[in-house]
C-alpha cells in the first residue's frame, strides 16, 4: 500500500512538473537565443501583410500628446526597438508569464516617458488602449496598469503580449490579450480582440 501511495505521488508530481516548467520558460528570439533585460528588440507580427513593428503615435487628430502604442502599417517598416525590465531585478532573462515593464528606445516631443502603460477606458470606443507614460519598476498599486507580460502564442517562436499583472495581490484587474484596433486609418494596440502574433528580433 505504501508503495502504491508512493508510485502515484511521484506520477502526480511529474505531471505537474512540465505546467510549472513551462510558465518560468525563457522567451527566445527568432535567432534562437534567449530574451534579456536590458537589450534592444524589434516586436514584429508573425503574420505577414498585416503591418510592421510598433511605434508611438498620435491617437487624437486635434492633439499631439499622450503617445498612443500602435503598429506601423507597412510591414518593411520595424518601427522602435523596445528592451523589458522584468519585475525581478535581479533577473537575466525575460521568462513566460512573467510580469515585465516594456520601454521604447526611443526619444519624443511629449513630456511623458516611452514605457508602456494601459490606458483607461475611453468614453467614445469603450477600448483601453496601450500609451506611453508609464513607470518602470516600482511594484505595487500605484504602477498596477503598467505591467505585460509575454505568454506563447502558438510556435517555438510565436509568443503574444498579454496584460494580466500579478504585481498588486488585491487589485481586480480585468485580463486579456493586446490586440490591434484600426482607428482613424492606423492601427493602435489595446485590450482584447484577436492577439497580435508576434516575434522578437535583436537587429
Amino acid at each position: 500500500m505504501k508503495h502504491l501511495i508512493l508510485v502515484s505521488f511521484l506520477l502526480t508530481t511529474s505531471l505537474l512538473l512540465p505546467s510549472d516548467a513551462a510558465s518560468n520558460a525563457a522567451v527566445f528570439d527568432v535567432d534562437g537565443h534567449e530574451v534579456r533585460p536590458g537589450v534592444e528588440y524589434y516586436i514584429l507580427p508573425v503574420v505577414r501583410g498585416r503591418g510592421g513593428g510598433l511605434t508611438l503615435g498620435s491617437h487624437s487628430n486635434t492633439t499631439t500628446c499622450p503617445l498612443y502604442v500602435g503598429q506601423e502599417s507597412s510591414e518593411v517598416n520595424r518601427g522602435f526597438r523596445v528592451t523589458f525590465t522584468p519585475v525581478d531585478p535581479n533577473g537575466r532573462i525575460v521568462q513566460l508569464s512573467t510580469d515585465l515593464n516594456v520601454r521604447f528606445s526611443a526619444a519624443t516631443i511629449c513630456v511623458q516617458s516611452t514605457v508602456w502603460r494601459l490606458g483607461d477606458v475611453e468614453g467614445v470606443s469603450g477600448r483601453r488602449y496601450v500609451t506611453a507614460g508609464g513607470v518602470e519598476g516600482n511594484p505595487g498599486v500605484g504602477t498596477v496598469s503598467d505591467w505585460f507580460k509575454i505568454e506563447r502564442f502558438r510556435g517555438f517562436k510565436d509568443y503574444k503580449l498579454v496584460f494580466c499583472p500579478s504585481v498588486c495581490e488585491f487589485c481586480k484587474v480585468v485580463c486579456g490579450d493586446i490586440g490591434v484596433f484600426v482607428d482613424g486609418g492606423k492601427r493602435w494596440l489595446g485590450l482584447g480582440g484577436m492577439p497580435l502574433p508576434v516575434i522578437f528580433k535583436r537587429k
